[in-house]
């Protein structure tokens, strides 16, 4: 299968050029070998499943880096958290940027040593599957704003997504991208080869079958908010433990929260998160939703959905070198939700995600809810529509194909 141009490759390119060290985090499976092996040819590069540069790296470390030559990619790293020692001494001898680039699936861990040995010293990225941009070869790299300047950018790279529901169902691994890959043999490899190989590092779970109804609740719960009690109740284990493993599976770039907005003007808000799994393919395989058909027309249809166009958007901020912390939702007390808000440059802009191709500005109700504050931008009804229309004076509906 033909390499996929990443997005976050210029993003990794203006890092190397800033800091001495770079990270790329991310899921397993999601292309970080693949991309640095592809974009940083003057790269030597070194991975540490293999055994033998493994034994060197965690009884030798100063022998492992006689053994390579800068710069130098090392993939794997957390199975040898020595090597960070002698990373911080690399980078402090040295005035040249762009000396190692480290990636690490197991992030949880990973992220302590970072921040103990490389505080200041290192750029962070995080890497996802692929984005639907990427998979249309759409040379169009800005985080997904709707106001004027990025849809009149954007505009000039539209072209239509076709076979969505193909791709909510196939999801964004880019072994997936290989029309000959099976579906159903893939997604039962990677969960089992996530929840052996990372899980059981790293919380030293015994009943794995305990774990996967976890994950499986999870998934049923996508785009809700988010209640840690009631998934504790649902498969029988304390609420501290659902936390610990939601930890865990933040880290590892499974899942990802977004923040209710809160204002002081804003009276009643809730303060409970809602939860998104970043790729949705591994959704449908937790609930056993296995072909397209059964997740279009599935009772949870629009959560699903809502998830798919939330993970785009966040692999529009994450490819863009932006982490996720403006973007929030809304709601209230008396049930009135917001799908997301964007806050950019202290302004908002509200938008509702819906499946529906057709569209009226009824779906923008709650908008009104948000009057009262004074950087409140045109409204975005963000659907299957298929053109950018005006519904009323401050509500537009939007194509997905513009994230």
């Amino acid at each position: 299968m033909a390499y996929i141009k990443r997005h976050i490759t210029e993003t990794l390119i203006k890092m190397l050029r800033q800091f001495k060290v770079v990270l790329v985090t991310g899921p397993r499976q999601v292309g970080k070998s693949t991309l640095l092996k592809t974009e940083l040819k003057d790269f030597e590069y070194v991975t540490l499943d293999d055994m033998a540069e493994l034994e060197i790296a965690q009884k030798d470390p100063s022998l492992f880096f006689k053994n390579h030559s800068l710069p130098l990619v090392i993939d794997e790293v957390q199975y040898a958290p020595q090597l960070f020692k002698y990373i911080k001494l690399i980078a402090d001898k040295s005035d040249e940027k762009g000396l190692i680039c480290l990636t690490g699936s197991q992030t949880y861990s990973l992220m302590h040593n970072v921040s103990e040995s490389l505080a200041g010293r290192i750029g962070i990225l995080e890497l996802q599957g692929l984005s639907l941009r990427e998979k249309f070869k759409i040379p169009f790299y800005n985080a997904f704003i709707p106001n004027d300047k990025y849809l009149d950018s954007r505009y000039k790279t539209f072209i239509p997504y076709k076979n969505l529901w193909n791709h909510i169902h196939t999801g964004s691994m880019p072994e997936m991208a290989d029309e000959k890959s099976d579906w159903d043999l893939f997604y039962r490899s990677y969960t089992k080869s996530y929840i052996e190989r990372d899980v059981r590092n790293l919380l030293n779970i015994k009943e794995i079958n305990v774990f996967y109804k976890f994950m499986v609740a999870l998934a049923a719960r996508t785009g809700c908010l988010f209640n840690a009690a009631d998934i504790a109740n649902s498969i029988g284990v304390n609420l501290k433990t659902v936390q610990n493993w939601i930890s865990v599976l933040e880290a590892s770039g499974i899942i990802f929260f977004l923040r209710p907005y809160e204002n002081n003007i804003l009276k009643r808000t809730i303060k409970t998160p809602k939860i998104y799994f970043h790729d949705t393919g591994l959704v449908c395989y937790l609930v056993g939703w296995d072909n397209p058909k059964v997740a279009q027309n599935g009772a949870m249809a629009g959560e699903l959905f809502e998830n798919f166009v939330m993970s785009e958007i966040a692999k529009s901020y994450l490819n863009y070198g932006k982490d996720l912390r403006n973007l929030f939702f809304y709601r209230d007390s008396n049930q009135k939700e917001i799908d997301l808000i964007i806050l950019n440059e202290d302004r908002l802009f509200p938008i509702e995600i819906k499946k529906a191709a057709q569209v009226s500005l009824s779906m923008a109700k709650n908008f009104p809810t948000l009057k009262q504050l004074d950087n409140i931008n045109m409204g975005t009804i963000l659907c299957q529509c298929d053109k950018k229309m005006l519904l009323g004076e401050n509500v537009r509906a939007l194509p997905l194909d513009f994230v």
